[in-house]
């Protein structure tokens, strides 16, 4: 089989340096474009290590030792917990791409260099846009511990809803949404209070419940009352509706 080096090169250096780009721009480490243009060189070079005659393993934890000081070279060293994260990213995209043009080389018999390098950075953008995406879907799902005001607490699993900006006119406190059932056994509601609320069929009075606070993010919240609706019935795992409110705060 003939290895043309210096093509390995450039293709290993194009794919180094999307392979950056794409963990620069997903965690947002606003890194020059300089060090990643000299760290995607580093890692092309590193190809020539295929050229050793040594043990296919030791092969391996070298490649894996020149791939971590490649990321140094890009993105440098300010703690473990930032370096880790360089380092998982890496690789996942590595994978992600690999896969899919693994794929695309079975499918349509030996896919040419130039296509497949013209469909990497279109993969990679896919990737990025998607993990944006999740980002922003995961922030919205929350923890959140109640509170009663006989000190009992109850953990659910809450969701920041932008369209919940239900506020109580009397006392100007927000509510939050739970199903009766979610209460079964933690709170006994004898006399709640009711809110009159607009939906987009007709009005209504919302029967709520006085709570000591509300802890979301490991931060407590007083000015919130607890909505008891029968029409909230959760969805993928959730049963608890947030406030708008803790999204602008």
């Amino acid at each position: 089989m003939i290895i043309y080096i210096d093509l390995l090169l450039i293709l290993n250096f194009i794919y180094d340096m999307l392979l950056l780009l794409t963990v620069n721009i997903t965690l947002k480490r606003n890194i020059k474009f300089k060090r990643i243009l000299i760290a995607s060189i580093f890692g092309s070079l590193t190809t020539l290590s295929i050229m050793l005659k040594i043990n296919k393993y030791l092969l391996l934890i070298i490649n894996i030792i020149l791939g971590l000081i490649m990321l140094l070279i890009a993105f440098s060293y300010k703690n473990i917990k930032y370096f880790i994260n360089n380092v998982l990213y890496l690789y996942m995209s590595s994978v992600i791409l690999a896969g899919f043009l693994y794929f695309l080389k079975i499918e349509f018999n030996n896919l040419a260099y130039p296509i497949s390098l013209s469909i990497a950075p279109v993969i990679l953008f896919i990737y990025i846009k998607e993990q944006k995406s999740l980002k922003k879907i995961v922030n919205y799902y929350k923890k959140v511990i109640i509170t009663f005001k006989n000190n009992k607490t109850l953990e659910l699993n809450g969701f920041l809803d932008t369209g919940n900006k239900l506020k109580d006119p009397i006392t100007n406190k927000y509510i939050i949404l739970v199903n009766k059932k979610t209460l079964k056994g933690i709170y006994n509601i004898r006399s709640p209070m009711y809110v009159p609320i607009n939906t987009i069929n007709n009005h209504s009075l919302l029967p709520c419940i006085s709570i000591k606070n509300i802890i979301v993010d490991n931060k407590i919240y007083t000015n919130y009352l607890l909505g008891v609706s029968n029409e909230f019935q959760g969805f993928d795992n959730v049963n608890c509706l947030l406030n708008y409110n803790l999204w602008e705060g």
